[in-house]
């Protein structure tokens, strides 16, 4: 298996042996060895993963790399950070998705509302297995966890990732831009409950379901 480590916190680094990682299209900065590009179809795997990605208009073009070296991977200086799967599900905002090992699974799951609010279309990225994926985010991300006894509210504009087993809903709200008068219509939150982790990042993302 290939693999992940972080040089500094805005480059990837894999070393493979013979292994293949699945990656953002044009993310390769560097590479030594021996290495074979190929791109993908499709943001996820299957005739449904990528029609779901021409109906909600996401363009996430991926590449495989394999060979033997030492490949490095970034994309617009963004915050890396590495998640491990132990047979459990990630779900990600496609445009978040750097790197995952080339034996995780990757698909399409309905988000509904969120991914109206967020323009990103109305489905999201899940990565499954066991192995390694490296997520992005607009300045360090946080790891929030989600409890029985906490629920955890989030703004749309900041989420990047959840994992384990958590329930989303999602509620009006204001933010500090309505509090502060800069908002003009409903904003939208997420709700989760149950137990896991939610990663969110500093800077909000763009929406287009309210002021956000």
């Amino acid at each position: 298996m290939a693999t992940f480590r972080l040089q500094g916190s805005k480059v990837l680094a894999v070393d493979m042996t013979g292994d293949a990682v699945k990656a953002k299209n044009g993310s390769m900065v560097a590479y030594d060895g021996q290495m074979g590009f190929k791109k993908l179809s499709g943001g996820g795997e299957g005739l449904r993963g990528m029609v779901t990605r021409r109906l909600t208009g996401e363009q996430m073009t991926v590449m495989e790399v394999k060979g033997h070296g030492t490949c490095w991977f970034a994309d617009r200086a963004a915050e890396i950070n590495l998640v491990r799967l132990q047979g459990d599900k990630l779900y990600v905002e496609s445009s978040n998705l750097l790197a995952t090992d080339a034996g995780l699974r990757t698909g399409t799951t309905f988000t509904g509302l969120r991914g109206a609010s967020q323009g990103n279309g109305l489905f999201t990225t899940t990565v499954e297995g066991h192995g390694q994926a490296a997520i992005m985010s607009d300045g360090p991300a946080v790891v929030l966890r989600v409890s029985a006894a906490y629920p955890l509210i989030v703004d749309p504009g900041a989420y990047i990732a959840h994992q384990g087993d958590v329930r989303q809903s999602f509620q009006s709200g204001v933010t500090f831009r309505t509090l502060l008068g800069e908002g003009g219509g409903e904003a939208f939150q997420i709700r989760f409950e149950g137990e896991g982790l939610v990663y969110v990042q500093p800077s909000e993302r763009n929406t287009i379901a309210g002021d956000l």
